[in-house]
């Protein structure tokens, strides 16, 4: 089952440079001409699905996400694409029926086994199919391990027990090519690690506010919130220092992109 976690659409867009151009980076490397469905799981607040329905327009294009606030933004860009709409869903028991081109960005480090999951689309979805997802593969940053650190100290182990599951959120780049390889998958695998330059006061917490953070302030009251977050802030100051051009934040992404052929000697007589 996806990882419960409460979304701020807002807070999410912001810095929305540095989280889209990982995107569009993936999304390049479909070279689908004329899909007739495509679907976006985790499409979140819907701004990056409305770009899958400006390239591909005679496409009925699905954006799916298991947070309300998040599709109930969305929903102005399903007002402006006549193809495009949104459904509620659990990628955890999403099946592909008859998806042509399957895009997921930074959703798949919140569903647990979704390895498992991948393997049995690869099975399932029809020859022509394309897959492509990015995940963080930043984990082992400052920014989670200072996270996981402090979220395990005596003074909020007691409050945070088993909320954040960083360690094995997501795999490397040769397991997602192995998975789609031994499904007999043409696919390529690849990792890109970002140096993000952010502005303002705390950048780095503003940023995972937006995303790895919010399971934790889920789990405590507001004053609990604060002060984990000052905390949290001091540490990452010291972690991610202001230089003069602003706080550099180095981020890694991994990628994967798949593509079902037809099998060798397929239509031979």
């Amino acid at each position: 089952m996806t990882q419960s976690v409460e979304w701020d659409p807002v807070k999410y867009v912001q810095f929305g440079d540095y989280r889209d151009r990982p995107f569009f980076d993936l999304t390049q490397r479909i070279h689908a001409e004329s899909p007739r469905l495509v679907v976006d799981l985790g499409c979140g607040p819907g701004n990056l699905t409305a770009t899958l329905a400006e390239r591909w327009p005679e496409a009925e294009i699905v954006g799916v996400d298991s947070s309300e606030s998040m599709l109930s933004t969305a929903a102005d860009h399903a007002a402006r694409h006549p193809k495009l709409r949104f459904e509620l869903g659990d990628i955890s028991s999403w099946e592909p029926g008859d998806v042509d081109v399957l895009v997921s960005n930074a959703a798949f480090q919140w569903v647990p086994g979704h390895e498992a999951l991948l393997a049995k689309w690869f099975d399932r979805m029809q020859t022509g199919s394309w897959v492509a997802f990015q995940v963080p593969g930043n984990f082992g940053a400052p920014s989670h391990v200072l996270m996981r650190e402090l979220a395990e100290s005596p003074e909020w182990s007691g409050k945070l027990a088993g909320v954040l599951r960083h360690r094995d959120a997501v795999s490397e780049p040769a397991d997602y090519l192995r998975i789609a390889l031994d499904a007999g998958w043409q696919a390529d695998a690849w990792e890109t690690s970002y140096q993000q330059l952010l502005a303002g006061p705390d950048p780095v917490l503003e940023w995972v506010r937006g995303t790895g953070l919010r399971p934790v302030l889920g789990a405590l009251g507001p004053e609990d919130a604060e002060r984990f977050e000052a905390e949290y802030a001091a540490r990452l100051r010291t972690a991610y220092p202001v230089t003069p051009h602003g706080t550099v934040f180095p981020f890694r992404r991994i990628f994967s992109v798949a593509h079902k052929g037809v099998p060798a000697g397929a239509g031979e007589r």
